[in-house]
């Protein structure tokens, strides 16, 4: 298994494609936009250039690795010689079912095909396929280079030869993969969901304000990053959709988004990458300063 294809480009789509790529596979990297393949690419490069500054990697290594990935946007094009495809398109169901359909019809019989969703039901993905035996999770963790978990999730009909499969891919990347069926949220996010929402609550409640509340969390707790920090990290809708997922399985009123949740994504404070969540973002600063909207008023 050396010829791999990654369906996206962003933030997951390009550092997948960056740690396949850097561990001597051939990538197709695949998406709708040429734009969204160029600033890819670019982010790979400052990457590599990064491990290269900090030792971790050599120039010949940066230089390989971006060697090995070609782009492609068109799909049937980019799938048609790869051993396995990691989807990692937006976190939307009808979405990844259209790109699944479109997959088993594009790629060879024995091709295995991936998604990196953090809560969509592998099984029901599988279903659009004539291969549920091949369908698997390959959750990765952001930043993809640096993060070493790999969540593995077995779709109700994924076969151990393509579990065990996955499961050594994945280490072949330096990876800690972990095996993990196919419920509402997998664990990672059917644990972290619910701790970032109560968090969200507790704001929400007036219980802290938001460096109070991630404060707690990393100097009692040992976070390296506070549940709303890490919202923002992870993208306050990305939240919000798993959050629904889960709470949708399993109708469970625990799982109820928090209606400040709900209020900043309709007004499109989305966390890091829309510049303003709890905290606001200014590109190139390092400074992390709490959203006027949750700052202090003096007394």
């Amino acid at each position: 298994m050396k010829n791999i294809a990654v369906i996206g480009s962003g933030t997951m789509g390009n550092g997948i494609a960056h740690s396949f790529a850097q561990h001597g596979y051939t990538v197709t990297l695949i998406d709708i936009a040429e734009d969204a393949l160029k600033k890819a690419l670019s982010t790979i490069d400052k990457n590599l250039s990064r491990q290269v500054e900090k030792g971790s990697i050599t120039e010949d290594v940066k230089k390989q690795t971006l060697a090995n990935i070609t782009t492609h946007t068109d799909l049937k094009t980019g799938v048609s010689n790869v051993d396995l495809v990691v989807e990692a398109a937006t976190e939307n169901t009808e979405l990844k079912l259209k790109i699944f359909q479109d997959l088993d019809a594009a790629t060879a019989p024995h091709t295995i095909l991936a998604t990196n969703t953090s809560s969509i039901s592998i099984t029901k993905i599988a279903s659009v396929t004539k291969r549920t035996d091949k369908v698997i999770g390959m959750h990765f963790m952001n930043p993809v280079p640096i993060m070493k978990l790999v969540e593995v999730i077995r779709g109700y009909n994924t076969s151990d030869d393509v579990t065990q499969t996955i499961m050594k891919l994945s280490r072949s990347l330096e990876k800690i993969p972990v095996e993990v069926n196919d419920y509402p949220g997998f664990i990672a996010n059917r644990i972290l969901m619910p701790m970032i929402n109560e968090a969200i609550y507790s704001l929400y409640e007036g219980v802290a304000g938001v460096e109070e509340i991630d404060s707690v969390m990393k100097l009692g707790m040992a976070h390296p990053m506070g549940p709303l920090q890490l919202a923002d990290f992870i993208g306050l809708d990305v939240c919000l959709s798993i959050l629904n997922v889960l709470y949708e399985g399993f109708g469970n009123p625990k799982y109820a988004p928090c209606p400040l949740l709900v209020n900043m994504v309709q007004a499109g404070h989305k966390g890091a990458k829309s510049g303003s969540g709890f905290y606001t973002y200014v590109q190139g600063s390092k400074d992390l300063k709490v959203s006027k909207r949750f700052e202090k008023q003096e007394a």
